[in-house]
């Protein structure tokens, strides 16, 4: 039997007034029982204004994120213009169906309009103002659900977002190591990474 790297992981995704936040853990694990990584990046940026994290095994997360980059490149060659996120999830939903991941999508419209997503192997799709996903998962919608104020910008997000992960990865063996921030916003994605002795400064 072949041994699958799974991020065991706690991934959130939450909008803000002015963008959207992404956040993972930065742990990778042999079935949850030994940590194979402790710098896993699990926030990939596919569109100049969108990214999904991977939560599942790591082989299917990279080959989502893989196909999903060349979909939005081949939609932006042939039409002259970029996706919009409501196309790109579209795309997402039909690119995991089948494979053994459960990716978060937040993006930014052209309007500046924020928009987040579950998705899940079969092909489903919800939109809300926040969700997570992983072994975490429910330690980070506790969190999520206590902090989330529609009114705040993406700077707050972050402290949310991170309070979220950081709720997760005391409880939670197969999350930990550290946290992935990325903010989306109309001007583009921005990406940072912090190991467990860093604090997160929005």
């Amino acid at each position: 039997m072949d041994t699958v790297l799974e991020t065991g992981t706690t991934t959130v995704a939450l909008t803000a007034t002015d963008g959207v936040v992404l956040a993972a853990d930065r742990r990778a694990s042999l079935g949850g029982q030994f940590v194979a990584s402790k710098h896993a990046i699990k926030v990939e940026p596919v569109h100049d204004r969108a990214a999904v994290t991977i939560s599942g095994s790591v082989g299917g997360g990279q080959e989502f994120v893989q196909r999903l980059r060349a979909e939005a490149d081949l939609y932006e060659t042939r039409r002259g213009h970029e996706m919009s996120v409501d196309a790109l999830v579209k795309t997402a939903a039909n690119t995991v169906r089948g494979m053994p991941a459960t990716p978060l999508l937040g993006g930014v419209e052209a309007d500046g309009t924020p928009r987040v997503f579950f998705l899940d192997g079969g092909g489903g799709v919800l939109e809300d103002d926040y969700t997570a996903s992983g072994s975490g998962m429910s330690l980070a919608i506790g969190t999520l659900e206590r902090l989330y104020d529609p009114e705040m910008g993406v700077e707050a997000a972050v402290d949310v977002a991170s309070a979220a992960i950081d709720a997760a990865s005391e409880r939670d063996t197969a999350s930990g190591n550290g946290i992935t921030v990325t903010r989306i916003t109309a001007d583009g994605v921005q990406q940072d990474t912090y190991d467990d002795t860093t604090e997160v400064l929005a």
